[in-house]
């Protein structure tokens, strides 16, 4: 795309999304009324005059609910920008720029002029009614607002328990963290499952998953009481039980197509886990457990999938690592190469202090195990 003739491309400042989840999200995600940022446009309300007379005229509620969409259809019909005619055939470019004027960010690629031209995210979301805790629920919303403010369509399913689509149809899965009585019964159903998730990985699939889902992408996890929960054996790894928790804020330095960022979060897991030959580490440990207290390794990582302990939620705070997740997705979606697909600039400033005051809690408990010492485990007690 060809740079403006004069000033600098505006950033887009996260306007509400065009375009929502083509399915309902589960109960628990219901968004509160003080969002700045809704998936849906608040409808107008009647506009009176100033001193309320009889007289005045209102707006219609048929004529108020037509509003955002007579807005929105103008918005995608604005002419596209230029475009370089020595563009590569099949590259896509996502930075735009946006006039203050301008509703919404909208994405451009030599083949087309809006966003609605461009093949939707399919974001898969497991067990969400089943694995909810430590607030890992955000990770769904951090993705899928990122990808809306630049104008990208995002659907999304969430495969509960007895469900088994096929996961080769998703560009990125969530897996997140639970206890073990849930976890017990997620790995039973996952069993199931997992010949269809094994075919995405082999697919490029993005998957994302957090403790308890790093864990059930292993071959097993032994817990405290000796029970035995078989994995998927996507990721070469193994955890067992422990008789201490790590619960901390906590950081580690993560590397993606040569980029390395601190990513943040809050760590709660007394499970050990080894990773073996087949894959590497999420990150090496700046603060906190990691893996197991040891090794000063976090999480695992294969291809596109990618395991954490970080809770917090985890994206929300990490703004850089949502984009890569985001960016693997579209070229996938997309049918291009990751290196080809540029996301359009966002005003990153509230998610930046977050990360700021995260890693400065993390670095302040650095050398510690658990942030309440000392917070051991019985023989046999789940955790």
């Amino acid at each position: 795309m060809t740079e403006p003739t004069t000033g600098k491309p505006a950033i887009p400042q996260k306007p509400s999304p065009l375009s929502g989840a083509t399915r309902p999200l589960p109960a628990d995600y219901q968004l509160d009324p003080s969002d700045r940022f809704p998936l849906i446009p608040q409808v107008p309300q009647p506009v009176r005059s100033a001193k309320g007379k009889a007289g005045a005229k209102s707006v219609p509620a048929a004529e108020a609910e037509k509003a955002p969409q007579t807005a929105s259809t103008a918005s995608a019909t604005d002419p596209a920008p230029t475009v370089a005619s020595s563009a590569p055939a099949q590259s896509i470019d996502l930075s735009v720029t946006v006039g203050s004027a301008a509703p919404a960010p909208v994405v451009h690629s030599i083949r087309s002029s809006h966003s609605r031209d461009h093949k939707p995210l399919r974001i898969a979301h497991l067990y969400p009614s089943l694995l909810n805790v430590a607030g890992d629920g955000g990770n769904l919303i951090a993705i899928q607002r990122r990808a809306q403010w630049r104008g990208i369509p995002v659907e999304v399913v969430a495969v509960e328990k007895d469900e088994t689509p096929d996961f080769r149809t998703f560009d990125i899965v969530l897996f997140h963290g639970g206890q073990d009585v849930e976890m017990a019964v997620a790995a039973t159903d996952f069993a199931r499952k997992a010949p269809s998730m094994r075919e995405a990985v082999a697919e490029g699939v993005v998957v994302f998953a957090v403790c308890a889902g790093l864990q059930l992408l292993g071959h097993r996890y032994i817990t405290n009481a000796g029970e035995v929960m078989l994995g998927a054996g996507i990721l070469d790894l193994e955890t067992r039980g422990g008789p201490q928790r790590f619960m901390q804020h906590a950081a580690c330095e993560v590397t993606i197509d040569g980029v390395t960022e601190a990513v943040v979060g809050f760590e709660n897991h007394s499970g050990l886990t080894e990773l073996g030959p087949g894959c590497e580490a999420f990150g090496r440990v700046i603060a906190g457990a990691g893996n197991n207290g040891r090794d000063g390794l976090e999480g695992a990582r294969s291809g596109n999938v990618f395991a954490t302990y970080l809770h917090g939620p985890c994206l929300p705070k990490n703004p850089w690592l949502t984009d890569q997740l985001i960016r693997l997705a579209v070229g996938r979606a997309e049918g291009l190469r990751p290196a080809r697909v540029v996301l359009a600039a966002l005003d990153d400033e509230m998610e930046k202090r977050a990360h700021e005051v995260a890693l400065a809690k993390a670095i302040a408990n650095r050398g510690k195990r658990t942030a309440l010492e000392p917070a051991r485990l019985v023989r046999g007690q789940k955790g």
